[in-house]
């Protein structure tokens, strides 16, 4: 078995992929509109697992979700260095939620917010244990 993707509901999704592509850098590989089920979704590519974009079809834009304060669940990115995505973040006005954290000598890592409160967490492995 392998990882295939990981979904995020968002309430608007033009924004929502804004913030994927334009801030993060991935890239859009779909966008449509399922009528049927009510949905629209889209895809953006990350190596290993893609993600999911989803919006009901009829939900309230601006719909505000409660993180928890654990940041669970959350969606990690591996890294080889946590100062290239805080930065890419920062030029775009984002700061982390919380952190960066580490526990020295095996990993470091930070955490941030998509525009519906997603929890998205960039993970640099100092050493594997």
């Amino acid at each position: 078995m392998k990882a295939d993707h990981m979904a995020f509901e968002v309430a608007d999704m033009d924004k929502a992929i804004r913030f994927y592509s334009d801030v993060l850098g991935l890239p859009l590989l779909s966008r449509q509109v399922d009528e049927e089920h009510g949905e629209e979704f889209a895809f953006v590519g990350l190596e290993g697992c893609n993600i999911e974009l989803l919006r009901h079809i009829g939900s309230e834009k601006g719909h505000v979700r409660t993180t928890s304060p654990t940041f669970s669940p959350h969606f990690a990115i591996g890294v080889s260095s946590l100062e290239e995505p805080i930065a890419r973040l920062a030029k775009h006005g984002i700061k982390p939620v919380k952190g960066p954290l580490e526990i020295a000598g095996l990993v470091r890592w930070v955490y941030f917010a998509d525009p519906d409160e997603n929890i998205i967490e960039f993970v640099q492995w100092i050493r594997s244990s």
